[in-house]
C-alpha cells in the first residue's frame, strides 16, 4: 500500500510541477527519471544500509565534537547565565553557528570549498542536463548558504536570463547551508538531515526541469566563480566570525517574532473558533501529507507543523515537532522531518531577492517578481524528499 501511495505521491507533484511549467515542450523526461532513481537509492544507501548508517554515524559525529568545541565558546563567554541543567536555545542552539561559520571560512580561504564545490557540480551537470553553472550553484548554496552562494557568481549575475536565474534562485532555497546544519542535528535525528540534504540537491533539479525547462548551449555554459578580493587569514577569521553571529542574531530575531505571533494567533483563533491555528492548517496540509505517507491518523498534525514551516520557517516547524514528537510514529516523523530540511518558507523570497539585489538591482527585481513562483517549486522539492523517503520507512 505505501507503495501505491508513494507513486500517486510523485504523480501529484509531478502534475503539480507540470501546471506551472512555463515550456512543457522543452521538458526532458530522461534526467528526471534517472535523478528519481537516484533520490531513491540514495535514500536506501543512507536509511537502510550498514554502510549508510556508518556515514551517517560518521557525519553526526563529527558535528558532534564540532558542537562540543563550540560549546567550550559560549561557556567561556556565558557561562552561569543559564541555570544549571537548562538548554537555553541560543546558546545551545543558536551561537554553535559562529564556529561552524569559521571553519567553512577556513575551508573558503584555502580554496577547498571552490575546488569541491566545482567538481562535483560538474559531475551532476553529466546528470541532470543542466549547465555548469546551476549544477554548481546547487552545490555550493548547500555549503556557503542562499545569500553567499550569489556572491560566487556574482561575475555571471547580470549577463543570466530569468530562466537561468530562476533555477539558481531555487537551488538556494531547496537547500540549507552548512553553517546551520549542526544547529538542525540538535532538533532531529542526524540521519534525516544528512539525507535530506542529498536527495534536495537532486529535488531542486528535478522540479525546475519540469516548472523552468531550458537548454544552455556551450557557448552559454560557462562557468566563473569569485573567489573574493584576497584577505589575509586573520581578516577573513574575524569576518567569518562576525557573519556567524550575525546569522545566529538574525535567526534568534526571527524566532523571537515568529513564535510570538504564531503564539498570539493561536490563541485569537482558539477564542473565536475552539482550535488553534496550527490545527486548521493542518486540516488544509493534510492531504500533502497523506501522499507524502503519513498514516492517516496522523496527517492532521503533521500537515499543521508542515505549514507552520511554509508560513514561519523550519527552525519554528522543528520546535512543533519535538514537542510533538512522542505522538508521532516514527515513519512519520522520519517523513515530516525530511520535509522540514530547507529553506521552503515565505521569509526566505525575501532574503533570496535581497541577496541579488544587494550585487545586481535589476536581477534583484528580477527575482522578487517570481519570489511566489519560487516558494511553490522549493515547497515541491520538500514534499517530493519526503515521498521519496516513504518509500524507505
Amino acid at each position: 500500500m505505501k507503495y501505491l501511495i508513494g507513486i500517486l505521491g510523485l504523480l501529484v507533484v509531478f502534475g503539480l510541477a507540470y501546471l506551472a511549467s512555463n515550456n512543457r515542450k522543452e521538458i526532458k523526461y530522461r534526467p528526471i527519471i534517472i535523478m528519481v532513481v537516484i533520490q531513491v537509492l540514495l535514500s536506501a544507501l543512507l536509511l537502510n544500509t550498514k554502510f549508510g548508517l556508518i556515514i551517517i554515524n560518521a557525519i553526526a559525529s563529527v558535528f558532534g565534537k564540532l558542537l562540543s568545541y563550540a560549546n567550550q565558546g559560549v561557556e567561556f563567554v556565558f557561562g552561569g547565565i543559564a541555570n544549571k541543567g537548562s538548554m537555553p536555545f541560543f546558546l545551545n542552539v543558536l551561537l554553535p553557528i559562529v564556529f561552524i561559520s569559521v571553519l567553512i571560512g577556513i575551508l573558503q580561504h584555502f580554496k577547498i570549498l571552490p575546488f569541491i564545490m566545482k567538481w562535483i557540480g560538474l559531475v551532476l551537470s553529466k546528470i541532470n542536463g543542466m549547465g555548469k553553472l546551476e549544477s554548481y550553484n546547487a552545490v555550493a548554496s548547500a555549503i556557503v548558504g542562499q545569500s553567499e552562494v550569489f556572491i560566487t557568481v556574482k561575475k555571471q549575475l547580470d549577463k543570466l536570463p530569468p530562466n537561468r536565474l530562476y533555477t539558481l534562485c531555487a537551488s538556494a532555497m531547496s537547500t540549507v547551508s552548512m553553517s546551520i546544519v549542526g544547529a538542525y542535528m540538535t532538533m532531529i535525528e542526524p540521519k534525516y538531515v544528512v539525507t535530506a540534504i542529498v536527495i534536495n540537491l537532486f529535488g531542486g533539479f528535478i522540479i525546475s526541469s519540469i516548472i523552468n525547462p531550458y537548454t544552455v548551449t556551450d557557448q552559454e555554459d560557462i562557468l566563473e566563480v569569485q573567489t573574493g578580493h584576497k584577505q589575509t587569514f586573520f581578516e577573513m577569521l574575524g569576518e567569518y566570525i562576525m557573519d556567524g553571529f550575525k546569522v545566529a542574531i538574525i535567526v534568534g530575531a526571527m524566532l523571537i517574532g515568529f513564535v510570538a505571533l504564531m503564539a498570539a494567533i493561536d490563541n485569537v483563533f482558539e477564542m473565536l473558533f475552539g482550535l488553534s491555528f496550527q490545527h486548521l492548517l493542518g486540516y488544509v496540509f493534510a492531504p500533502f501529507a497523506f501522499i507524502m505517507g503519513v498514516p492517516a491518523s496522523e496527517v492532521v498534525a503533521a500537515g499543521g507543523i508542515m505549514a507552520t514551516k511554509l508560513v514561519t520557517n523550519e527552525f519554528v516547524a522543528m520546535m512543533s515537532l519535538s514537542d510533538m514528537a512522542s505522538t508521532f510514529s516514527a515513519k512519520t516523523l522520519g517523513i515530516v522531518s525530511v520535509f522540514l530540511v530547507s529553506f521552503a518558507n515565505f521569509s526566505s523570497i525575501g532574503i533570496v531577492s535581497g541577496a541579488v539585489k544587494g550585487l545586481s538591482e535589476k536581477q534583484g527585481n528580477t527575482v522578487a517578481r517570481f519570489g511566489l513562483r519560487l516558494l511553490y517549486g522549493a515547497t515541491l522539492v520538500s514534499v517530493l524528499s519526503a515521498i521519496v523517503v516513504s518509500f524507505i520507512l
